[in-house]
């Protein structure tokens, strides 16, 4: 699955089911019944998928976090195009590839049906939603309306010192875009972004635009993540460093300049 994935022992009794009553078809020491009828109704039914969905997680499971886990690398899975637009996948398939109940795998496409970046079908399972140039240009836009204006201000008032300190952050993500990997890179670029927005001290601000980040970095139908978009992904890291020589210059006019523009580009 790329960086990030991760789970790949089964969980004790009981792991990832709170709030949640005990489902049928669940594997492992939950039971290793057949799906039934309400298992069906949830779009759990294990139809045919295509082989290999996913590669072997590489770090065993915590069980303390197992759901937590499986989100992480679903949400991996989305920006790598593991799971890929338009592609039904249901829990139990997924759950077997991860070595986990199914579960905390229904709880974690659950979460991505709340972020939008997946949709249940009815008795098969969750679809990975297909985007246009459309909804990223409209994401990249929104971007820029929250955050330009925070940066803009914040370049008034924060002191040269303290964007230094964030220039480990920077190169970081310019090793990261290096590497070809754009689940590294997307959550180096996120790591950035989230210390700038941080200065402005509010939590809500933070959340909401890393929220609106994150949607913007999954992949467009018919486009295939990977080494082959290094060059744009190298490109957008070094506006980083570039918009952080501008702030500790305090040039407020080639920071306006660089955020349009890496908002514009936005990898």
């Amino acid at each position: 699955m790329g960086a990030g994935a991760g789970v790949n022992a089964r969980t004790g009794a009981g792991a990832g089911r709170v709030g949640l009553p005990a489902q049928s078809g669940v594997r492992g020491q939950e039971g290793d019944t057949a799906p039934g009828r309400d298992d069906a109704v949830r779009g759990e039914h294990t139809h045919s998928e295509p082989a290999a969905v996913l590669p072997r997680p590489r770090t065993p499971v915590q069980r303390s976090s197992v759901r937590g886990q499986v989100l992480a690398a679903l949400r991996t899975a989305l920006v790598t195009g593991d799971l890929r637009p338009g592609v039904v996948y249901s829990a139990p398939v997924l759950a077997e590839r991860f070595g986990v109940s199914a579960t905390p795998v229904r709880e974690a496409m659950q979460q991505l049906t709340l972020e939008g970046a997946i949709e249940v079908v009815p008795n098969r399972g969750f679809r990975v939603v297909e985007r246009g140039d459309r909804e990223l240009a409209e994401l990249a836009e929104v971007r820029a309306l929250i955050e330009v204006p925070v940066v803009l201000r914040l370049a008034r008032t924060v002191p040269a010192e303290r964007w230094a300190e964030l220039r480990p952050l920077a190169e970081a993500t310019i090793r990261a875009a290096s590497s070809g990997c754009r689940a590294t890179y997307a959550d180096s670029d996120r790591v950035f972004h989230r210390a700038v927005l941080a200065l402005a001290g509010n939590e809500q601000l933070v959340r909401i635009a890393e929220d609106l980040h994150r949607r913007a970095q999954w992949p467009l139908v018919g486009t295939t993540p990977g080494p082959l978009g290094r060059v744009g992904l190298v490109t957008d890291a070094h506006q980083h460093t570039a918009l952080l020589d501008a702030l500790i210059a305090g040039d407020q006019d080639a920071v306006r300049s660089l955020l349009g523009e890496h908002f514009t580009g936005a990898v």
